[in-house]
Order: structure tokens, then C-alpha cells, then sequence
């Protein structure tokens, strides 16, 4: 049993006592910002320190008076949704000498003197230029009388750290900033919508997404949703585009398509760097090509509604870390940018990262645009790359693509990539229906580029899943690889597609037919794969558990203290539970890989009663299916209900198979197309490598692999090597990183926990990394 964590202990480095910490956003709105404000004062009231909003921005701090309001823990309840609550404007005075001189004189005022600012690298590179004439200021303020020589000294240094709040995701030295997940949803949804009426009417849609200087919405919506075309500022298309996408068109219209989607990104431009605008590229598909075409703008709806789980999950970390990096700055410490790169939380000079921003506009402007994507960063160049990759050509070696284990949004994303991908490099791609179950029976047949149309958007698994191991039908299956000749095969799936694959493996040594490559891709909502930190899916049922919690919430709001019990899905793997609960701000989420008793379970309800003192007047309360076999959902909200009588009531709700369901989130087709790619990309490798004598003969280890996200890249690892790493038993890796967030969700819930590595094991604390301007 796991050592329990001692929740009294506070980690020593962590005291803010006597600091005041003031938070705003600045610039455009973007989801999420809430998140990361309610972050900031939860994380910064639990260390001791002082917090403040600074309502509409600098325009606020510039006014002063009440529009500098200290926030208290309950002035951020209920408040995950979108926009700023605290507000958001651009303030042309905080850019002159005298504006600048009025906000530090009320910073001074309040003893202020650490600022969280969310914003775009404008917003941050006034909070730098802010930071750098601070001592100047408070000269200056001395002078006028305005304060006294003792305030001067009692707030000689100002601490500036940042976060990117941009819906644009045009900010480099991140791989996402706070919004940009959301405003993909939002146009993955108007996509969506749309479709079903191209379908309809076979017609073609040209969508214009926002990003006047970055073509990051586009590109990844254009990935998400199989777009036939997309233009971009960074890369702007060859001269002759016109020709060449309504030839694409009309290929994929005598492919049997119904419908055709191209995003143009607001800033699209070609090689001269004249503006491409949608109405140019609707007026060039209907005299070209005679097709029904409609213009959607999709404006300011991008910047609306409920921000997405990601986007609350990220938030929450970049403020509790802003928080860190506020109490750890001194004098000679550079002002800072918490950053996301891969699923790690890092801090990086915030100025460098303002000049790599601009650098990449001045690549543009230069037309320089191989170097402005290469600035854009890692993510940005694999998204490009990965589009380049789906476009057509003739095939050679044979490739199956089968779904293994239960289904899991993104799924089909990942099987349209890989067959038009594998078409795209050489391969036959053949499709297995129904798993390996199918594959025994011999329900294989080619899948073509037309065939897989459509699909990134749909739920589930077109192709058909099953639990079915190889094992018990080794003979059968190599029947089938040897009648259909296949040199290679791509499993997607769970922890089954996992096994399979083992076992495929481990048969290598009785069966020749299975020495050819292989490789897995995990896709399961549970995330419970060995080799990688994210799963095909999961991002989509986190979705589903936090709109469903939201929905909860929402419907007790005219009931007075009211607690939801929710069950979760997951097997024995907390992660949906853990991280579901810390976008929809839970106040205990119940797992298998941290053990509870009685005491813990009686604790809960003790810290529930006093929140329900404070104000508060609804609690949320989660358990993974199997967290532990006697303390069941049923007990829990009984133990609840009775421990809470007299000052709040209960309401339990098992999630079920709606967590498995609906459409892929837009990262989940993105991840699913991208992961797709780079394993055909691998099989063709092995192909050739393993290709000697006329046959495909591969017995290696390196040549049955999984591919997974671990930290901040993609990496192959083989599977015969994850066995020890993994406990079969519970079908959980022995470590799991998201682990590491369980602290985050009690101190945001008002618990008293550690934060140390030292004492849970679970922490990694942040790490510190210089941007790259070559990936």
C-alpha cells in the first residue's frame, strides 16, 4: 500500500507572508483566463501572501481606486468560465512615462509589488518595460511627495511574471497558450455543423479562421477536420495555387465526395505578400470550377464559450507555477513566462521569447518563410509537415491498420491518417474490421484514399473494435498475414492493443509471419498505456466529464448546499478522475493509485461543512470506478449525505459509457492524425530496412514498438521492454505522471497539502529551460 501523504505538512519555501501579489489580464479575451486568475489568488492566498485583482487591465492599475480589489478564496468560486471576469482592455495611457508613474504609485499604495500578467506578448512586454523603469518610479513618486522614502525601500523591487493568454497561439517559447485549445473547439464545432449541410447539398465551404499574423488556428483546424486546402501567413502557397487546389478539388469530388472544406487563416497571404481573403478564394473555386460555394467568417465566436478542459488544465497549472516563480524571483531574476512545452510546465526569459515573436514577423515580412516556421517552433513545423504529408501518390508494400480494445474518440482521425499517409509513402493499406477477432476470420480488405473521407470527425471506431487477444488464434492470424500478404501492421487501441502486441511479438519465435514491423498507438479514454503520458481519447472524455460536471453544477444553482458524487470511468487508472477534477474544480477526487480510508473519507466531509460556512454553496466530489471495492460510489454519497445532514445534501451520478461517446475533441483528432503519420513514417523506415532477398523479414526488438508522447517528445520504444514498467494486473504503468497534479487540485480546493517532492514523490518540480530557436 502507498505510504499516505501527511497533509499537514507545508513545503518551507513556499511561505508568501507579508508579499502582495496583484493579477490582471490584458489584451484580447481568451478562454481560460479565468481559470488561471482563480489559480493565482488560490495558490497565492494558500502560501500566505496577499492577492489583488487589478480590474480592466493596465487601464485599471493606471485608475486605480477600487478597480485594485484584494480577491479572497471565495471570489473565485464558480468562476471556470469563459472571458475575464476581472475584465480586459488596451490602455494607450499605461503606455506614456506618466501612466506608467500613475499605476506604480498605486501598486505602491497597496504594497504591491509582484504582478501576474495573462496576456498577449504586447501585454508582457509592457510589463517588462514597467518592471525595468520600476526604480526610476518610485524615485520619481519620492520626489513629488507622493510617498515617503520608507514605502521607496519597502518596495525597491518589482517581480513580473507572465502568462500567455492568446486564442491565436502566437506566442513562441510555448507550445499552447491559454484559449487556443477553446477557439479550436469552436471551430471544429461550426465545422462540423457545416458539413452536414455540404454533404447535403454537395457543395464547397471556405471558412475563415482567426490569426491576422499566425496561421495556428488554421492549420490545426484544417488537420482536425481533413480540410481539402488551407492558406496560411507563414507559408504562403507557390505560385501556381490556383491551378493546383482546384485540380485537388475536382479529384476529390470525382473520388465521390460530397463536400469541400478550405480554412483560410485571417492573415493568409501569397509569395508577393498580397492578402488572400475568402471571397477571392470562392470567386476562384465557382469560375474555375462551377462548384456551390459559401463563405463562413467565423469572427468573435472563436473567442466564446466555456473554455475547454485543456484549456482549464492548463490555466490552472501556468498560475499555481506563476505563483512559484513570483515567491522564488530576486532582484537579478529576468522577468519570466510560464510556458507549456510538451506536458511539462516551464519558465522561460520572457524577453527572449518576445524577440522570437517578433522575429518571426520579421521573417515574414522579409518573405522569409521557411525560417518563420522553423521560429514558430517544434509543434507548429510537425502540424505543417504532417499536412504536407496527405496528399496522393501510388502504392507498393502491404500495411493493415486494425482497432483493438474499447472505443475511444480520435480513433478514426488516426486510421484516415495513416492510410492516406501510407498511400502517400508507397504502401497498399489494408483494413481489418472488428480487431483481431476479424483479423483470424479473415475480414481484411484495401482501404483507399476516397474510403477513409469524412472520417477524422467521427466518433468511435468505423472499423470496429474488439477485446479479442491474439494468443488463442496465433495459426489463423499468420494464415491471413501470409494470404494477404502484409509486411506490416499499425494496432490502435487501449491496453489490449498493447498486450496484442506483445504477445504478437513474444510469437515471433514459433511464427516467422509475425517478423515484420509493427506498432501500436495507444487510444484509450482511460490513459492507462505504458510508454506514453496521453492517450487517442482521453482528451475527449475529459471534455465530456467536465461539460457534464459543469451541467451539474449549473442545475443546483438556486439550491443551497448541495454535494455531487460523481463516478468516472477508468478501470484502476485515476487519471480522467484526477485531472476531470481539477478542470472542473473538485474538492476530492477518489482514486486507486492513492489509498483512503475511513479518516480521509470523514476528513472530506469535515473540509465540505466548513466551505459551505464560508459562502460556498455547492461541492463536487469524485471517484474512479475502481478506487477501492468497498468504499463503492453508493457508500460514499451515504457516508456524505449522513456526515453532511443539517448543513448540506447529496446527489450521486455515474457518468457511464457518455464519457466514451460524441465527437473527437480537436486535439484528439489533431494527436490522432499526427501520431498516425509518424508511425507510417516508421513502418516505411523499417520496410527498407528489414527488406532483404525479396521479403520483409524483422525480428528485432526496435521493430514492434509503441509510440508515445513521453514529456516533451514522440518517442518509439519497444514493447518488449515496457513489460517491466507496467502492472499487468491492474492494466496500469507502475509511474504515472499525472500524478504530479493531484497536489494542484487540493491547494485549489483549500486543502493543506504538501507540495514537496521530497515527501510525496509524485511533484517534479518546474524546469527551467532557455527557448530554442531551432527544434
Amino acid at each position: 500500500m502507498a505510504k499516505r501523504q501527511d497533509t499537514k505538512k507545508f513545503f518551507e519555501n513556499l511561505s508568501g507572508a507579508g508579499k502582495s501579489i496583484g493579477v490582471l489580464t490584458s489584451g484580447g479575451d481568451a478562454q481560460g483566463m479565468n481559470a488561471a486568475v482563480r489559480a493565482v489568488v488560490r495558490m497565492g492566498i494558500y502560501v500566505g501572501a496577499k492577492v489583488y485583482f487589478v480590474h480592466e487591465g493596465y487601464q485599471g492599475m493606471v485608475d486605480g481606486g477600487d478597480n485594485i480589489e484584494e480577491a479572497s478564496w471565495e471570489s473565485v468560486s464558480s468562476m471556470l468560465q469563459g472571458g475575464t471576469v476581472i475584465g480586459s482592455a488596451r490602455c494607450k495611457e499605461f503606455r506614456s512615462h506618466e501612466g506608467r508613474l500613475k499605476a506604480a504609485h498605486h501598486l505602491v499604495q497597496r504594497d504591491i509589488t509582484n504582478l501576474c500578467v495573462i496576456g498577449g506578448d504586447g501585454s508582457l512586454t509592457g510589463a517588462n518595460l514597467f518592471r525595468e523603469e520600476w526604480s526610476g518610479l518610485l524615485e520619481e513618486l519620492v520626489q513629488q511627495g507622493l510617498i515617503d522614502e520608507k514605502a521607496a525601500q519597502n518596495n525597491s523591487e518589482l517581480h513580473i511574471v507572465g502568462m500567455v493568454g492568446s486564442i491565436d497561439n502566437d506566442f513562441c517559447g510555448t507550445d499552447m497558450t491559454i484559449g487556443t485549445d477553446s477557439a479550436l473547439h469552436r471551430i471544429i464545432e461550426v465545422v462540423d455543423a457545416i458539413m452536414t449541410t455540404a454533404q447535403s447539398h454537395q457543395r464547397t465551404f471556405v471558412l475563415e479562421v482567426m490569426g491576422r499574423h499566425c496561421g495556428y488556428l488554421a492549420l490545426v483546424s484544417a488537420l482536425a477536420c481533413g480540410a481539402d486546402w488551407v492558406l496560411i501567413p507563414e507559408m504562403p502557397p507557390e505560385d501556381g495555387w490556383e491551378e493546383q487546389m482546384c485540380q485537388k478539388l475536382s479529384e476529390s469530388r470525382s473520388r465521390g465526395s460530397r463536400l469541400n472544406i478550405i480554412i483560410v487563416a485571417e492573415g493568409a497571404i501569397d509569395r508577393q505578400g498580397k492578402a488572400i481573403t475568402v471571397n477571392n478564394v470562392k470567386d476562384l473555386v465557382v469560375s474555375c470550377l462551377g462548384f456551390d460555394t459559401r463563405v463562413t467568417i467565423l469572427g468573435h465566436v472563436q473567442r466564446g464559450g466555456t473554455p475547454s478542459a485543456f484549456d482549464r488544465i492548463l490555466a490552472s497549472r501556468m498560475g499555481v507555477e506563476a505563483v512559484l516563480a513570483l515567491l522564488e524571483a530576486s532582484a537579478s531574476t529576468p522577468a519570466c513566462v510560464v510556458s507549456l512545452c510538451g506536458n511539462q510546465a516551464v519558465r522561460l526569459p520572457l524577453m527572449e521569447c518576445v524577440q522570437m515573436t517578433q522575429d518571426v514577423q520579421k521573417a515574414m515580412d522579409e518573405k522569409n518563410f521557411e525560417e518563420a516556421v522553423r521560429l514558430r517552433g517544434r509543434s507548429f513545423e510537425n502540424n505543417l509537415n504532417t499536412y504536407k504529408l496527405l496528399s496522393y501518390r501510388k502504392s507498393s508494400f502491404n500495411v493493415a491498420v486494425l482497432n483493438v480494445g474499447a472505443p475511444a474518440a480520435g480513433m478514426n482521425a488516426a486510421v484516415r491518417s495513416a492510410v492516406r499517409v501510407g498511400i502517400t509513402e508507397g504502401h497498399k493499406m489494408f483494413a481489418v474490421n472488428d480487431g483481431f477477432e476479424g483479423f483470424y476470420k479473415g475480414q481484411i480488405k484495401e482501404i483507399k484514399w476516397g474510403d477513409v473521407g469524412g472520417w477524422t470527425g467521427q466518433g468511435g471506431s468505423i472499423l470496429g473494435t474488439k477485446r479479442t487477444l491474439p494468443a488463442k488464434h496465433l495459426d489463423k492470424i499468420a494464415e491471413q498475414i501470409r494470404i494477404h500478404n502484409i509486411n506490416a501492421l499499425l494496432v490502435i487501441g487501449g491496453f489490449e492493443a498493447f498486450e496484442c502486441l506483445l504477445q504478437l511479438y513474444e510469437a515471433r519465435t514459433s511464427h516467422e509471419d509475425f517478423c515484420i514491423p509493427m506498432c501500436v498507438l495507444p487510444a484509450t479514454i482511460s490513459n492507462n498505456v505504458p510508454g506514453t503520458d496521453l492517450s487517442i481519447g482521453a482528451d475527449t472524455s475529459l471534455n465530456a466529464i467536465v461539460e457534464t460536471c459543469d451541467r451539474i453544477k449549473q442545475s443546483a444553482s438556486g439550491t443551497k448546499r448541495r454535494v455531487f458524487i460523481i463516478e468516472t470511468m477508468g478501470g484502476y487508472c485515476g487519471y480522467l478522475a484526477s485531472v476531470g477534477g481539477l478542470a472542473a474544480g473538485a474538492d476530492a477526487v477518489y482514486i486507486y493509485e492513492e489509498p483512503f480510508d475511513i479518516r480521509d473519507l470523514q476528513s472530506n466531509v469535515e473540509h465540505l461543512t466548513e466551505k459551505m460556512k464560508t459562502g460556498i454553496q455547492r461541492g463536487l466530489v469524485l471517484r474512479n470506478e475502481n478506487s477501492n471495492e468497498n468504499f463503492t460510489t453508493d457508500f460514499i454519497y451515504q457516508l456524505y449525505s449522513e456526515e453532511g445532514k443539517g448543513v448540506f445534501d447529496c446527489r450521486k451520478n455515474v457518468l457511464g459509457h457518455m464519457q466514451q461517446g460524441g465527437a473527437p475533441s480537436p486535439f484528439d483528432r489533431n494527436f490522432g492524425t499526427k501520431i498516425a503519420a509518424k508511425a507510417i513514417q516508421w513502418i516505411s523506415r523499417k520496410l527498407k530496412e528489414s527488406y532483404k532477398e525479396g521479403r520483409v523479414f524483422a525480428n528485432t526488438e526496435d521493430t514492434a514498438c509503441l509510440l508515445g508522447m513521453r514529456r516533451r517528445a514522440m518517442v518509439f520504444q519497444p514493447v518488449v521492454q515496457l513489460k517491466d514498467q507496467t502492472d499487468f494486473v491492474h492494466r496500469i504503468p507502475k509511474e504515472q505522471w499525472w500524478l504530479k497534479l493531484r497536489p494542484l487540485m487540493k491547494i485549489l480546493a483549500k486543502y493543506k497539502t504538501s507540495y514537496d517532492v521530497s515527501d510525496s514523490g509524485q511533484l517534479e518540480h518546474v524546469t527551467r529551460v532557455r527557448p530554442k530557436k531551432v527544434d
